[in-house]
């Protein structure tokens, strides 16, 4: 009977989402049923210790010691991982994206003049990089005019995303892949898993803040589609040395200090927020100038802000972006298109913006499988 039974017994998909950020990495590992993705278990390791800097600040590492690193989190018993299937997101520093304008000739042959068009936008040899490409949809007129007088014509164009990754990434993170015993079904930019956890379904344009331990990146998203992008060399390291400059505490004490309390008052009755708001209010305001370059070009107004990344998971963060921001903020919460342990609803909505890529990228894996 039970060798029936095990024979018609539904094998259970499981799929894992890793994301290599500058001082962790984060991983998460979903199952699916029916039609829902269940969480399973996810975890997070610092890369302090393996860089030789403090817990929370970036770190440059070799490839063997993020294969060391990724191979620590896989065999933590506390996450107790069951699967290796997964996907990788890869950093958006890694990458070159581009909105460019090209005739309207059809896919078969858009193919070969995207690569030839490429080289105008990729300031390095284009063997050096894998290029991937997608039509946009047209936001404004598709047509432009050529010629002159009697000669005058018009053209249908197509906008192409024209995506492109160095090549030496793809090779490091193949290179982790084979040396953890990990089964990667793909690689993509952070920026993808990132809209697939927290914007699906979201009418835009909405800009995407993404702290980090070392940058903050913004994103403008409409229709699923990223039309800019910017980087800010400021994230929540800067944060954490502020509090620690302001208290005279060290590096480690300042940072649990700020993952604890963030913009709250201390047992001693010291207030965070001043040393929090000083950092944040430089990002808030270059994030301000890029959103008012993109709405006085295009005409349109960003309609949200979506925050995600650990720096933007401080409590009391949302507020102070909602102060800085003259529309609404909203704190990503990818474990919303996850089914999670009631237990663990609260915890997971406040830790939620850290993990945004990892649920993003194990979305997709589970989707694939």
């Amino acid at each position: 009977m039970s060798f029936f039974s095990d024979i018609f017994k539904k094998k259970t998909i499981s799929a894992l989402g890793i994301d290599i950020g500058s001082s962790s990495i984060k991983v998460v590992q979903l199952k699916k049923k029916g039609d829902k993705a269940i969480l399973e278990t996810y975890g997070e390791l610092s890369l302090g210790s393996y860089g030789g800097v403090s817990i929370g600040q970036s770190t440059n590492l070799s490839t063997d010691k993020i294969a060391q690193a990724v191979g620590d989190l896989l065999s933590e018993k506390e996450v107790a991982l069951t699967t290796k299937t997964c996907g990788f997101a890869i950093p958006f520093k890694a990458s070159l994206l581009s909105i460019i304008q090209m005739p309207d000739v059809g896919e078969k042959e858009m193919g070969t003049m995207v690569n030839i068009e490429a080289r105008k936008y990729i300031p390095v040899p284009i063997s050096d990089v894998t290029i991937d490409w997608s039509i946009v949809p047209k936001r404004d007129n598709n047509e432009i005019v050529v010629g002159s007088g009697k000669n005058e014509s018009k053209i249908k164009t197509v906008d192409i995303l024209l995506v492109a990754i160095h090549n030496n990434i793809i090779k490091q993170y193949k290179d982790i892949t084979e040396r953890t015993g990990l089964s990667t079904r793909f690689f993509e930019i952070e920026v993808f898993s990132t809209i697939r956890a927290v914007l699906e379904g979201v009418q835009g344009p909405v800009m995407i803040f993404d702290m980090g331990a070392s940058t903050t990146k913004l994103y403008i998203i409409d229709r699923g589609l990223i039309y800019k992008s910017h980087t800010i060399n400021t994230g929540s390291q800067e944060i954490t040395a502020n509090i620690a400059r302001i208290l005279n505490v060290s590096v480690e004490d300042a940072e649990v200090m700020k993952r604890s309390i963030g913009m709250g008052v201390t047992k001693e009755g010291i207030d965070l927020s001043e040393a929090v708001s000083v950092i944040a209010s430089n990002v808030f305001s270059e994030a301000n100038r890029f959103l008012f370059d993109f709405q006085k070009k295009t005409n349109e107004n960003i309609k949200s802000v979506f925050l995600t990344g650990g720096g933007s998971a401080l409590k009391g963060f949302r507020d102070l972006a909602a102060q800085n921001f003259k529309v609404e903020v909203i704190a990503g919460n990818p474990f919303e298109k996850v089914e999670v342990p009631a237990f663990l609803e609260n915890v997971l909505k406040e830790t939620g913006p850290e993990f945004t890529v990892a649920v993003g990228a194990a979305l997709r894996c589970l989707q694939e499988l």
